[in-house]
C-alpha cells in the first residue's frame, strides 16, 4: 500500500493581518475562494476518522472538542475583566486567535462572519472546526437584549461557506416577553440546521434583570431547567449540542448534566483573575459522561499574565 503523501501547506490569501484591508478592498471574492479550498475535518476527531496511520497514533483528545470562542465583539461585548475595550482592537484579536489556533490540540473556533472571513484569508482555518455565531442582535446592555434577533450566520450561509456547525444563545427571562420571540426563532433555527445535517450548539440560560442589567442564573435548578427547555426545542434534537456553564456550586454539575442525553461542551464565561480556579471547575465537569469538551474565549485569549499559549495549552490538557 502506497503511503499517503503529506498535504502541501496552503498559502494564505493574506500573508499577514496588515494585508487583510488591501485584500478586502481589492478582491472581496477572495473570501469565498478561501472557504471553497479550505481543508475540512470531522467535528470530532477519533482514531476511526483519522486519515493516516500517523494521525491515528496521536489523537490529542479523541472524541473531545477544544474550541476558541471569539464572537463577543459582534454583540458589542468588548470587555475582559476591568478592561472595557480589550477586544476592540481587531488586529490584536486576530493575532491572539491565530496563536491560539496554532497550539496543539485546539480543534477550532467560534466567531461571527467578519472574524471568520479574516481567519479564512489568513489561512488559519485549515483542518479546523469552524462554528458560525448566529444570533448577535441582543446587544449587551440594550433594552432589547432578550429580543435576540438572528443577525449573524444563517444556516444557508454556513452551508455555502462549508463551515462545520452553528451556535446560538438562548436567554430566557420569565418577566420579559422578548424571550418568547427568541425561543421561537431558536426552535426554527434548530430545525433548519437539522435539515442541513449541521450541528448546532445552543447556549441556554435562565436570567433576570437586576438594577436594569441582565444576570444569568447559574444555580443548579436554573441550569437544569434551561437544559430541559433546550433539549425539547424543534422537531428533532439529532443535531443539537448543549453549550453550558459550570454551576455556582461545581458539585451540582453531575446531577444537572443528567437532565439531558444531548452531548455538551462547557463554556468559559466570566472568569476574572482566577483562571486557575476555572481550570479546576472545568477539569471536574469534563469527567461527566455527556460533557465532550470546552468552548472558551476571553479567559484564554486575554489571560491576566498575557501568556495566550500557556493558557490555551493548560485548557487543552484538561481534556
Amino acid at each position: 500500500m502506497t503511503p499517503a503523501r503529506p498535504t502541501a501547506p496552503v498559502t494564505p490569501a493574506a500573508p499577514s493581518v496588515r494585508d487583510l484591508v488591501r485584500l478586502r478592498a481589492e478582491r472581496p471574492e477572495a473570501i469565498a475562494e478561501a472557504a471553497a479550498r479550505r481543508k475540512r475535518r470531522p467535528l470530532l476527531r477519533t482514531a476511526d476518522t483519522a486519515e493516516t496511520a500517523s494521525d491515528r497514533a496521536r489523537p490529542p483528545h479523541p472524541g473531545r472538542l477544544m474550541i476558541i470562542a471569539a464572537d463577543h465583539p459582534a454583540r458589542g461585548a468588548l470587555a475582559v475583566g476591568d478592561r472595557a475595550l480589550a477586544m476592540a482592537n481587531r488586529f490584536e484579536l486576530l493575532q491572539r486567535l491565530c496563536l491560539a489556533l496554532s497550539r496543539p490540540g485546539v480543534d477550532g473556533v467560534l466567531a461571527s462572519a467578519d472574524v471568520l472571513d479574516d481567519l479564512l484569508l489568513l489561512g488559519a482555518l485549515e483542518d479546523k472546526v469552524v462554528m458560525g455565531s448566529m444570533n448577535r442582535g441582543g446587544l449587551a446592555g440594550a433594552a432589547f437584549e432578550l429580543d435576540d434577533r438572528f443577525t449573524g450566520h444563517r444556516p444557508e450561509d454556513l452551508v455555502r461557506h462549508g463551515f462545520d456547525a452553528g451556535k446560538l444563545l438562548l436567554r430566557i427571562d420569565h418577566d420579559d416577553p422578548g424571550s418568547l420571540d427568541t425561543l421561537h426563532a431558536a426552535a426554527r433555527t434548530v430545525d433548519a440546521m437539522a435539515a442541513h445535517r449541521l450541528p448546532v450548539f445552543v447556549e441556554p440560560f435562565l436570567c433576570r434583570r437586576v438594577d436594569g442589567r441582565l444576570r444569568n442564573d447559574l444555580g443548579a435548578a436554573a441550569v437544569t431547567t434551561s437544559i430541559a427547555i433546550t433539549s425539547g426545542l424543534a422537531g428533532t434534537s439529532a443535531y443539537t449540542w448543549l453549550k453550558v456553564p459550570v454551576t455556582e456550586d461545581p458539585d451540582d454539575m453531575a446531577q444537572v448534566m443528567e437532565s439531558s442525553t444531548l452531548p455538551a461542551v462547557l463554556l468559559g464565561g466570566e472568569v476574572g483573575d482566577d483562571l486557575d480556579g476555572a481550570y479546576g471547575k472545568w477539569r471536574e465537569a469534563l469527567r461527566l459522561p455527556t460533557v465532550r469538551g470546552l468552548v472558551v474565549g476571553r479567559s484564554l485569549l486575554y489571560p491576566v499574565d498575557g501568556d495566550v499559549a500557556g493558557a490555551v495549552d493548560t485548557a487543552v490538557s484538561l481534556l
